[in-house]
């Protein structure tokens, strides 16, 4: 929902910069971005906004949540336009005034939710932002399951949208990656809506094999090819082993998303490559499969960028408690995971930082005990929350 950009000054806040935190400070706001940052008493008529921290507008590159609201109950399809704009309003009320809504870009027989609707959710997207309907600044993320037969296909079919930024490389075949423990799977998919039976499983997993060994080298080389001719930066998934690592180099990965070991984070960093994470990993602690802890990433120096995931609330909540769980992490450090080093990490170098002439996208964040309320939201100069 774009809103028309005004001059406004915001006044008697917690400024947080790329390197600082500016103790009680003032920002000025005009034509859409940040035309003035000071310390001490502002300029008068300013905004007061009672010693809250005003942070750069938060940047989730990789969400399915659109998919909670697209298909809220097992094999229950909403009106694809009004799943946007709902789950739309959810980001902008989390903070999160860019998004990067990450699509499923494959169909497998027998499968239900969402696989293979990329496009009808892509144009949802389309429909809700010409309507201007939309709060926050979305952008397309295209998960690309390497090993499934039609997903060259589809990517095609989206690929030269203009509003396509970042593509992934994703393979869950049983027994590797996210889940190498089989075991795990199988809970996975039990804990589901609506479950699986041990024989529709077994037969999925077969199926899931024989489309590894079929498609999985080729489709590779197609998708990686298919983003280079583009130019859309590439995320790998789940690198579990030193194999893993150097397919991503080769392949020229931009971030690396979810790394489930240390011996992978170490490899990906020592690479060059940005290490993303999960907030929802912070929030709770570890990960929900078992797999390596976001904090110990981020105590060895090996986090980058956070993800929401696939619960938008948990990027701003996880943001700021990065530094009680890393001491060595400062405040403007953590915001950073989820401002500026995912912007950079995609090649967006107007926004992701409170800095002169930059966008105006910016959130008020009250802190009430441990949770993190947002207050306010600016797009672009215009409030949009």
């Amino acid at each position: 929902m774009e809103m028309k950009p005004k001059d406004t000054v915001i006044a008697n806040a917690r400024i947080v910069l790329a390197d600082r935190v500016i103790e009680q400070g003032w920002l000025a706001l005009a034509d859409g971005r940040i035309a003035g940052i000071g310390e001490g008493r502002a300029p008068a008529g300013a905004e007061d906004a009672g010693g809250d921290l005003i942070m750069p507008g938060l940047i989730e590159l990789h969400t399915d949540h659109l998919e909670a609201h697209y298909v809220p109950r097992p094999k229950v399809f909403w009106n694809p336009v009004a799943a946007v704009i709902s789950y739309d309003g959810q980001l902008a009320t989390s903070g999160i005034t860019t998004v990067f809504d990450s699509l499923r870009v494959w169909r497998e027989d027998g499968a239900e939710e969402v696989d293979g609707r990329a496009g009808v959710l892509a144009a949802a997207i389309t429909t809700a932002r010409d309507s201007n309907l939309l709060r926050a600044d979305h952008f397309l993320h295209l998960r690309c399951e390497i090993p499934m037969p039609s997903v060259v296909e589809e990517a095609r079919e989206l690929i030269d949208r203009p509003d396509v930024k970042l593509m992934s490389l994703m393979d869950h075949t049983p027994g590797q990656r996210q889940f190498r423990d089989e075991v795990k799977l199988r809970d996975y998919y039990r804990g589901k809506g609506g479950g699986m039976t041990d024989a529709e499983l077994d037969e999925l997993f077969a199926r899931r094999f024989d489309y590894q060994k079929k498609y999985a080298a080729a489709n590779m080389r197609e998708i990686v090819a298919l983003a280079h001719q583009y130019r859309i930066p590439l995320a790998s998934h789940d690198d579990t082993t030193e194999e893993n690592v150097a397919d991503a180099v080769r392949d020229g990965v931009a971030v690396a998303e979810f790394p489930t070991t240390l011996e992978a984070a170490r490899g990906l960093h020592q690479a060059g490559i940005d290490i993303l994470m999960g907030a929802p990993n912070v929030v709770r602690g570890g990960s929900h499969s078992g797999n390596i802890a976001a904090v110990d990433l981020a105590r060895e120096g090996l986090l980058d960028i956070l993800s929401s995931d696939y619960i938008p609330s948990s990027l701003l909540m996880g943001a700021l408690q990065l530094p009680a769980h890393a001491p060595s992490i400062s405040l403007p450090a953590a915001v950073r995971t989820v401002t500026k080093a995912p912007a950079d990490a995609v090649g967006l170098t107007d926004r992701g930082e409170i800095a002169i002439g930059k966008r105006a996208d910016l959130i008020r964040v009250h802190v009430a005990g441990s949770v993190p309320v947002v207050r306010s939201v600016w797009r672009e100069g215009g409030r949009v929350a």
